[in-house]
């Protein structure tokens, strides 16, 4: 990938339903170009789909709950194929480290949270769990905005003298 490709993905994630010909203008290319581009991006997986933003606590979903989960050996596979069908997960994670799977999920209310988390500890093979609520959400993007190959990442901020 290179600068173009990083410019034309900024571009389709600040809007998906942008025309060819806007991405192409925005990119300073021209539209076959744009065009081709975004069609070998996709055929090589970089870009897998296209799909509106829904704003979780707008459409009622309030608690989002991060539940680390501890699997017993040989069922991690298993076990985290049957939670992700859940569509209240919107992620599943190996990890290493204390807990096996981490499982992002929003629910409506503590009830629904309560009965999610008892079915989860109820499978076989999962050991146990722990679940923490968040309570303030500093940022949460889905979409992988990566600086482009010549942009600079910015300076950590320097550790306060103590």
């Amino acid at each position: 990938m290179d600068d173009l490709d990083f410019k034309i993905i900024k571009c389709l994630n600040e809007d998906g339903r942008k025309s060819l010909r806007e991405v192409a203008r925005e990119s300073e290319v021209s539209t076959g170009t744009a065009y081709n581009r975004i069609r070998r991006l996709e055929e090589s997986g970089v870009i897998r789909g296209y799909a509106p933003i829904i704003d979780a606590r707008a459409a009622g979903y309030d608690l989002t709950a991060v539940i680390g989960v501890r699997i017993a050996h040989g069922k991690l596979l298993e076990v985290e194929r049957k939670v992700a069908k859940d569509l209240r997960v919107f992620a599943v994670y190996d990890l290493t480290g204390e807990w096996d799977a981490l499982i992002l999920a929003r629910f409506r209310n503590r009830e629904e949270l309560n009965d999610f988390v008892k079915s989860t500890l109820s499978q076989e093979h999962v050991e146990r769990t722990n679940t923490q609520l968040v309570l303030n959400t500093v940022k949460e993007d889905s979409r992988f905005n990566p600086p482009s190959v010549s942009e600079k990442q910015p300076a950590p901020e320097p550790k306060p003298n103590r």
